[in-house]
């Protein structure tokens, strides 16, 4: 048996070696059968002396498994050790009721439809990985062909409101397909081809919040064209659009002051004041790493340490008394869960079907904010009157290690958060708050790369939100949008430009 145990590691090691570390499973097995197929009824017979009786799960049992699983998890990230890792302490979820009036999917058409085009998705992500031109096109026209004649009907009697169950038709995978689809052919300068797609999304999908950026990409590729005018057109439409938001509005907004200048236009539109609006700057000088401007802007500091633009930025802070994290959005996502913890997890029918979700089916839908109107706005009424710290503290002490969409328990300390939020006011707060309420997913990304407070006494003090940009660096459309509605807000922004010495 020695002798044996030594030919089977033999054989795996060597093929191992030769393969590479990173093979997979299946493809290392078809090597060694390839390789060794004089040998395999002698290696079948060692491999089932020291494994005992083997069972091979058959596909359809397979595919059940898989079935059942995403029936009860409702996605494609979780499985069955979900029960064991809750079990053996490792994962925590909040406490909710399970309110269960409707099912996710109305008949086993709707499931089998929705598991087709996640299968399509799933080949258009590796496609897309592979550089598989081929697959990618076939996946489009799959798409495409879906869209055109089933989607249209399922939609017509679409609600003004989005609700979470959207996210689980077919129809919606398949959009993301064709979305997909639309930057592949973009990037191959294959402009009329995204063009009728795009118009196809536009035309199926009246209630998305991604027809932003369906109208932004349609008026980009109709100019790449020199078709100007219809360029202008799709823009101005677009800003009529209540499905239109944040980032993508704010680029249309400027595409139509762009392109509609005299003679195209004569008059000025009403936003222009407020788009135009200056943006408080500063300048920050560093040493560039090696006297160059690399590809991550890396500098020196005063102390002659490496360190990237953020952090040059936090020093410059520092020295006039600010105290400050680089985070982005992290914290500010810890904040809002943290805050909004009773209001999250609120007894609202359909939205928790198990006891292993870390946020409701419906967050990141209009429906998230209409079907909590009412607490909603006794909640933020209360963060508005100044009692954030104490929602803070309360379910930091209650909930700490929970998983919660959005917080990082570990990342932030309890005394920065506390900082944090005593020195934003609670008017701003609670604006904050709201706009995450409703439309948590337009909203969740973008933010400023920096926040800063400092206290002007035990329990008071200012905060200001900084945007870092190093040398060549630009905002984007969506910082840009955060930045003015933060400013709209009573936030203190501003943006901090990096430059070399």
């Amino acid at each position: 048996m020695a002798s044996d145990d030594y030919i089977v590691r033999d054989i795996l090691c060597g093929q191992i070696r030769s393969c590479g570390h990173g093979m997979k499973k299946q493809d290392l097995m078809s090597s060694i059968l390839s390789t060794y197929a004089g040998l395999w009824p002698h290696l079948s017979n060692m491999f089932l002396a020291r494994t005992g009786f083997c069972i091979k799960i058959s596909s359809k049992a397979e595919s059940l498994i898989w079935r059942i699983e995403r029936l009860f998890f409702l996605n494609g990230e979780q499985d069955l050790s979900s029960f064991l890792l809750v079990d053996i302490g490792k994962i925590k979820y909040p406490t909710y009721t399970c309110t269960i009036l409707e099912p996710i999917f109305s008949n086993r058409m709707d499931l089998l439809a929705f598991e087709e085009a996640v299968e399509v998705a799933q080949v258009m992500d590796e496609a897309l990985d592979a550089n598989k031109t081929d697959i990618i096109l076939r996946c489009i026209k799959m798409a495409e062909s879906r869209v055109s004649t089933v989607l249209p009907i399922q939609y017509s009697t679409s609600k003004s409101v989005s609700t979470f169950h959207n996210l689980f038709t077919a129809s919606w995978v398949y959009s993301k397909v064709v979305t997909l689809g639309i930057s592949f052919l973009e990037q191959e300068r294959r402009y009329s081809d995204a063009i009728d797609l795009l118009k196809l999304l536009q035309n199926v999908f009246t209630c998305d919040v991604k027809r932003g950026y369906w109208a932004l990409r349609l008026s980009v590729d109709l100019e790449h064209l020199g078709y100007i005018d219809e360029s202008l057109q799709v823009a101005e439409n677009g800003l009529l659009d209540p499905w239109v938001r944040a980032g993508s509005r704010m680029a249309l907004q400027r595409r139509v002051l762009r392109l509609g200048k005299p003679p195209r236009r004569w008059k000025v539109p009403s936003f222009s004041k407020s788009v135009l609006r200056k943006i408080p700057e500063v300048y920050v000088q560093g040493r560039p790493l090696n006297s160059e401007m690399g590809a991550k802007n890396r500098f020196y500091n005063e102390e002659g340490t490496q360190c990237g633009v953020e952090e040059l930025a936090l020093d410059y802070y520092a020295a006039e008394g600010w105290q400050g994290v680089h985070t982005e959005s992290g914290i500010w996502l810890t904040i809002f869960g943290l805050l909004m913890w009773d209001v999250i997890y609120a007894d609202v029918p359909n939205v928790f079907h198990t006891r292993f979700q870390n946020a409701p089916l419906d967050l990141g839908t209009d429906s998230f904010y209409t079907a909590r109107a009412s607490i909603i706005a006794s909640h933020l009424q209360q963060i508005h009157d100044g009692m954030a710290e104490e929602f803070l503290i309360k379910s930091w002490e209650t909930h700490n290690g929970t998983s919660c969409r959005g917080v990082n328990w570990d990342r932030h300390s309890l005394d920065e958060l506390r900082a944090a939020v005593t020195c934003v006011r609670g008017s701003c707060l609670a604006s904050f708050c709201k706009l995450l309420c409703e439309d948590y997913r337009s909203w969740s990304s973008g933010m400023p790369d920096l926040l800063l407070w400092r206290f002007c006494g035990e329990y008071s003090g200012e905060a200001k939100l900084v945007e870092v940009k190093g040398p060549k660096d630009r905002l984007s459309e969506q910082q840009r949008a955060w930045l003015l509605m933060l400013m709209d807000c009573g936030f203190a922004v501003e943006v901090c430009k990096v430059k070399p010495l």
